[in-house]
């Protein structure tokens, strides 16, 4: 019994009591190495988020967060000298798209292809590629620019109609529009879809016009709505600013009206032109012909082209357009032919070479033989005998052929350079060219005989008119501006161009006597069909003969000078390719510089040489100086601009004025000459009358002048008669009323 309870005891407890066995060391081992390998890559994948990809998520965290929209600027508008627009920006819209806002749902899951067929359908876009746009990673994409708001209607439908409301934006925008179309093309430019300068004013200045883009950053929510919080920013934008031409389209449409008809009659095969005011280097006009149309720029504008377009390879087109818009006036070289004549005078003239009217001074036999060549004068028959003002008048070519010779190559280059016409001239337009010109120590006798009047070589026409408008300047070369001031359009401030003078190329005298010479052009050589009725002309003409075996014409030009008393204008007119061989510039160019200047005088209001007498900047009232003291006298009739001769030789302090000539209350033009008398001495001098018929006015004043008599005047070109004839005894100081007519 005993011995069964204590089996049964032993029994219940070793139920009750249970001892586990450990683990083996294997399976620690294993778990232990498991959970230090989880750690390990915990470790290094945090190590990968934070130092690896971290620059990445995190951007792609912000693109997510945020929301950014472009403004774009508002390109300035370009002006003429008055105020009047010629280019401008008119409002469109561009489209765009945040595609990250773009997010399928259990909705809509193709979303994404919803929106790109709906784009490319609207605007006439690629597919693929607006796709590729709509799933771009980027937080901004362009769909279209300049879009009209017949399309933007379209879309905003569209979008109803789909229930878009977020992830395609529009966005007021501009494009370019010249409201006169074709009036200065060239030199206006035009801009590419873009609104990025290609040509002109738009493309020199691109960085003034364009501005600068703002932009707003905002942050958004899971859901894509915005957030208003502190961490929005905005890039202020900064619009273009307006830029002033010193173009007057008014004076730009008549220039242009006169160079097209050169074209439509068949004068010419194309045409340029510029007007400049000498003292500041602006430009009023400048104009090319054909032209084309700002609003539609890669559309040919001939018919040939238009009509044989498709026909055309891509380098054609380019080529054909290249051509088209290029400005002839900065960008193409010509030979000047006989206009150059005048710069050849003025170096001779400057270096003392020559004198005005020196008798017998050049010889033209009808010809110049130089080793061996002849090189004929235009004319056929010889000029005989010549001074420097009948050669100019003349155009003669063998005259200007031995003044050539005695000025030689080195005196030529050191004032060619120094009127500019061996560099660019620094206007602010695109793609200006220097004409070509032989290496100096290559230049052979026969170069210097055609370099004298003005063929074998080239220029721009800007460079001609610009040195031709130093002489009108008084012999200083100014720099040729086409820009006259810039405005800010956000705050108003005016930036205004300076004149640039550039050097003294040659005297004051010199200069004056070259425009002198060049007013007996008109007067009495070959330019008179340049006469403008009512106003005295200093001018030249000039005929380029093509190079032998060229299917070119002629290239005919005129270049004058108006008024040539008191200069406001320098006009050239350049004809190119004419039809036939024996067209000259002083017939065909010479009527288009008269009708431009007629009606661009008129327009300036520019005082004609009829009523000059009266004008207040030429007549002046005599002084009564009677009674007052030589000294006070004199400087009272100075200071009213008039020269004044003392025969006295008395004290001027003390002596008195006890007699005038002429007397006062006389009117005179300015500078005319005063004689005083004292007491003391009242000897007058008596002079002969010269015969002034024929001569110009400022030839006319001059002989007068050197006698100490007086002009007065009416009329215009040379004189016909005088009031007091040739031989006749008169005492100094008195007028000679002399009657000008063509």
């Amino acid at each position: 019994m005993k011995s069964s309870l204590k089996k049964n005891a032993n029994k219940k407890h070793s139920t009750q009591v249970k001892i586990d066995k450990p683990l083996p060391i294997t399976r620690l081992r294993i778990i232990l190495i498991c959970s230090f390998t989880i750690l390990a890559l915990l470790i290094i994948r945090l190590f990968w988020i934070q130092f690896i990809d971290g620059s990445w998520l995190k951007e792609k965290a912000y693109r997510q967060q945020t929301a950014s929209k472009i403004i774009s600027p508002e390109r300035g508008n370009i002006l003429d000298l008055n105020g009047k627009t010629l280019a401008q920006s008119e409002e469109v819209d561009t489209i765009s798209i945040n595609p990250s806002q773009i997010v399928p749902d259990s909705n809509n899951p193709n979303i994404k292809e919803i929106v790109a067929k709906g784009l490319s359908d609207i605007f006439e876009l690629d597919y693929e590629e607006t796709l590729k746009k709509v799933c771009s990673t980027s937080s901004f994409e362009t769909i279209a620019k300049k879009v009209e708001n017949d399309k933007v209607k379209k879309l905003e439908i569209w979008m109803s109609e789909n229930k878009i409301k977020k992830g395609i934006n529009i966005d007021a925008d501009n494009k370019r529009f010249y409201p006169y179309n074709e009036i200065a093309s060239q030199v206006i430019g035009f801009c590419g879809t873009d609104n990025q300068g290609l040509s002109g004013i738009e493309l020199s200045y691109e960085n003034i016009l364009t501005g600068r883009s703002g932009k707003i950053v905002t942050t958004i929510d899971l859901n894509n709505s915005e957030i208003s919080d502190n961490y929005s920013t905005y890039v202020e934008v900064e619009n273009g600013s307006d830029v002033y031409l010193t173009l007057d389209i008014n004076i730009q449409s008549v220039v242009e009206k006169y160079i097209k008809k050169s074209v439509e009659n068949k004068q010419c095969a194309s045409a340029s032109s510029i007007i400049m005011e000498p003292s500041t280097g602006n430009i009023l006009a400048m104009a090319s012909y054909p032209n084309y149309n700002l609003n539609t720029p890669f559309e040919p504008n001939t018919e040939d082209a238009k009509n044989n377009w498709e026909t055309l390879s891509t380098k054609e087109k380019s080529d054909f357009l290249n051509k088209m818009w290029r400005n002839k006036n900065v960008s193409d070289p010509y030979e000047p032919g006989s206009t150059f004549k005048t710069l050849v005078s003025a170096i001779a003239l400057e270096e003392n070479i020559t004198e005005t009217n020196i008798p017998k001074d050049f010889y033209c036999k009808g010809y110049e033989e130089i080793n061996g060549t002849k090189i004929r004068c235009w004319s056929s028959s010889s000029h005989g005998y010549e001074t420097l003002t009948q050669a100019l008048a003349n155009s003669c070519n063998p005259a200007f052929m031995q003044l050539g010779k005695r000025i030689g190559v080195d005196t030529y280059y050191k004032y060619f350079e120094a009127f500019g016409l061996k560099s660019k001239t620094g206007i602010d337009l695109p793609a200006e060219a220097v004409g070509e010109w032989w290496n100096k120590e290559d230049v052979l006798p026969v170069n210097i005989a055609t370099m004298s009047f003005g063929q074998r070589f080239t220029i721009t026409p800007l460079q001609l008119i610009t040195a031709v408008s130093s002489l009108a300047n008084g012999g200083v070369l100014v720099k040729p501006q086409i820009v006259s001031k810039i405005v800010n359009k956000d705050s108003g401030a005016v930036t205004s161009t300076q004149t640039t003078p550039v050097r003294q190329v040659v005297s004051k005298e010199t200069a004056d006597s070259v425009i002198d010479m060049m007013e007996y052009v008109v007067t009495n050589g070959t330019g008179k069909k340049g006469r403008v009725k009512g106003y005295t002309i200093a001018g030249k003409t000039g005929t380029s003969e093509a190079i032998k075996g060229s299917k070119k014409g002629n290239t005919l030009s005129y270049i004058a000078v108006a008024p040539s008393e008191n200069p406001k204008l320098v006009a050239l007119v350049v004809l190119y390719d004419t039809p036939t061989t024996d067209s000259h510039g002083s017939t065909v160019a010479g009527p288009i510089i008269s009708n431009i200047l007629s009606e661009v005088l008129s327009y300036l209001g520019v005082t004609s040489d009829d009523a000059n007498i009266n004008s207040n900047d030429n007549s002046i009232t005599v002084p009564n100086v009677v009674n007052k003291t030589i000294t006070e006298a004199e400087k009272i009739l100075k200071n009213a601009g008039l020269n004044v001769i003392i025969p006295s030789t008395s004290d001027k302090n003390s002596t008195l004025v006890t007699t005038q000539v002429p007397s006062a209350r006389t009117i005179l033009l300015k500078d005319s000459v005063v004689l005083l008398y004292s007491e003391e001495n009242n000897t007058r001098t008596s002079v002969t009358v010269p015969n002034l018929t024929k001569k110009t006015l400022t030839e006319a004043k001059a002989e007068l002048k050197e006698k100490n008599l007086n002009i007065s005047y009416t009329g215009t070109g040379v004189v016909a008669s005088q009031s007091i004839k040739e031989g006749t005894s008169v005492e100094e100081g008195t007028i000679i009323n002399v009657t000008l007519s063509y």
